[in-house]
């Protein structure tokens, strides 16, 4: 099974690899941005497409994204997800646009807590084959809970197997950002990687870290089939110099004739 799945994070219209938890609205000198792209948003979605690189991951952070976001989906449609922003009023607007699934995390929690009427409402919205549920989280003590808000804000929801057998049965697929190590570019987070193998029973998207091809083969070890891997900073389309994108292209290649 293909493991990578490629990424578009979308900052003030513009292609960016930001560093985890560093959007702050009201600390805008706080942002450490690693890369921003010369090239229109765009010009990915049509090099994944030209590569067949489905299930990759469209993330608007913050406001001004809406047109590119647009743009994006337009140039590849049915190939990408969306997410950022996403409510059960507009995610079927996202779908119309050309989106495959939208991902929804901060909506769903009101002062902390999981709400159940909003879930319900985005499945009636879109249903559950095209809704990605966003579980990125941090660490505190022991666990791992999910944060919301560009990551700032933390949950009172723990990432263990309870938590996502039963959001299994309300969506497609995970989308888990390690924050803690998101764009550092230090490696993964394996112990994280292997709690979502481990406890999901849908596929599952981890990303956060990733350094090098090794990191590519080691999720592909320890998650059992079931989880993807994103990388950002460390590849060379994103400025990067640890992963050659051609490099991952033929990995995905060769895993689906595996």
């Amino acid at each position: 099974m293909p493991v990578f799945r490629p990424c578009i994070d979308l900052h003030e219209g513009r292609v960016k690899q930001i560093v985890g938890g560093s959007i702050d609205d009201d600390r805008p000198d706080a942002l450490q941005t690693n890369f921003v792209s010369e090239k229109p948003p765009a010009w990915y979605a049509e090099l994944y497409r030209r590569d067949n690189l489905r299930g990759g991951h469209v993330i608007k952070l913050g406001q001004g994204n809406d047109d590119a976001a647009r743009e994006v989906l337009a140039a590849w449609p049915g190939g990408l997800q969306i997410g950022g922003g996403v409510t059960a009023d507009n995610a079927a607007e996202w779908i119309d646009a050309g989106a495959s699934h939208v991902i929804v995390t901060s909506w769903l929690f009101q002062e902390g807590q999981l709400d159940e009427d909003r879930l319900e409402r985005l499945d009636q919205a879109v249903g559950q084959a095209r809704l990605v549920l966003d579980l990125s989280c941090r660490r505190r003590g022991d666990d791992y809970f999910v944060v919301t808000d560009r990551w700032q804000t933390f949950t009172e929801l723990r990432l263990n197997a309870e938590t996502l057998g039963g959001l299994a049965t309300q969506c497609a697929e995970f989308l888990v950002h390690g924050v803690d190590v998101e764009g550092l570019g230090q490696g993964i987070d394996e112990a994280l990687v292997q709690l979502i193998a481990g406890h999901s029973p849908i596929p599952a998207t981890y990303a956060g870290g990733a350094r090098s091809m090794d990191d590519l083969r080691r999720v592909t070890e320890l998650g059992q089939g079931r989880v993807h891997l994103t990388i950002g900073s460390a590849l060379d389309i994103f400025g990067g110099n640890g992963v050659c994108y051609e490099d991952v292209v033929a990995f995905n290649r060769k895993q689906g004739k595996d």
